[in-house]
């Protein structure tokens, strides 16, 4: 048995839906993002900033 076709025929609407597909959206605490980074100064110019451990749990979990 094949696979049923479909043909468009709103082809607008069709576009919105795609996009739509690939939309998340989530919230993040007040106190997750107080804590994003760490805040003691690390003592060395240029350096980057450093994530916290929260912020990294948080990006692990969203890539799951």
């Amino acid at each position: 048995m094949s696979k049923a076709k479909y043909r468009v025929k709103n082809w607008s609407e069709y576009n919105k839906a795609l996009k739509q597909r690939g939309s998340v959206t989530f919230w993040l605490d007040e106190k997750a993002i107080a804590q994003w980074w760490h805040d003691t100064p690390n003592g060395k110019r240029g350096r980057d900033l450093t994530y916290s451990d929260q912020a990294i749990v948080t990006f692990m979990m969203l890539q799951a």
